[in-house]
């Protein structure tokens, strides 16, 4: 652990320009650049509304249980908003992560670098878009259903989920370097893993033993986070069963990551 941390010490510049650089090159060559960051999600929101909100009725209203004497609801679209916009940056995360350091093996092979601040970058290129998005998604937020002191809470999920997926990438970056069928596995399964994350729905509204197994999923503890900040006005310990279970996945995926990231960098170079 110290030493990843070592390695970033002197390269908090360099790892913001890196960023930077990491976005544009991703939209370089496109008329719009970088806003295509914006209007690709833009426009799978506006999909879901037409298909859910315009094209299915049933689902114009999502009823969740807060604990209360009747059940919250809100319009679908809302439901689904909050929800889908921490969807994008874990979606990027993971794939953008696990490819990241066969992307930039000119760091590794050709020059003296850091390697693990290539995954910090990497994810913070991604975070910069989630913080656009916030933005528009809290305006909204703000119209739709007003401001509350449990906003602030979102100062602790996105912090928190950025660190989570980073110290992921410490374990999926090198296998995917070693193996490229790890990475186009991480890809095939990003839609699965959507359908069966709480984002178009509420994984609360599941019977038990489901609801809990629902919890393990890690990707569930940010959407319902998310919706604890902007919708639900709940605080993060509310249902501490979940808090509870993400905390043992964080400290595990965090010690794995720390486990492979030093088993496999020195051998990096010679299989990139």
């Amino acid at each position: 652990m110290f030493s990843i941390f070592k390695e970033h010490k002197g390269f908090g510049k360099q790892i913001f320009l890196l960023a930077k650089d990491e976005l544009i090159k991703t939209y370089k060559g496109a008329v719009i650049g970088p806003l295509w960051a914006f209007v690709k999600p833009a426009f799978t929101i506006f999909v879901y509304w037409f298909a859910f909100s315009v094209g299915i009725k049933a689902l114009r209203a999502i009823n969740v249980d807060l604990g209360g004497t009747e059940p919250a609801s809100f319009d679908f679209f809302t439901f689904m908003f909050v929800g889908i916009i921490p969807w994008f940056f874990i979606q990027d995360s993971i794939i953008q992560g696990a490819r990241a350091l066969r992307n930039n093996r000119q760091f590794i092979t050709k020059v003296k670098f850091p390697v693990s601040t290539i995954l910090t970058y990497t994810a913070l290129s991604r975070l910069f878009v989630h913080l656009l998005l916030i933005v528009a998604m809290y305006v909204y937020v703000v119209l739709k259903v007003g401001v509350s002191w449990y906003n602030l809470q979102f100062f602790l999920y996105c912090p928190l989920m950025f660190i989570f997926f980073v110290a992921l990438s410490w374990s999926t970056s090198p296998m995917s370097a070693f193996s490229k069928d790890f990475e186009n596995l991480i890809v095939s399964v990003m839609s699965g893993i959507f359908w069966l994350s709480g984002i178009m729905y509420d994984s609360y509204g599941f019977d038990e033993p489901l609801r809990t197994v629902m919890m393990v999923n890690p990707i569930n503890f940010f959407v319902n986070g998310y919706r604890n900040c902007f919708l639900y006005n709940r605080p993060f310990y509310a249902n501490k069963t979940e808090l509870a279970i993400f905390i043992v996945e964080f400290v595990v995926i965090f010690v794995l990551g720390i486990i492979n990231y030093n088993r496999l960098r020195k051998k990096l170079p010679d299989v990139l």
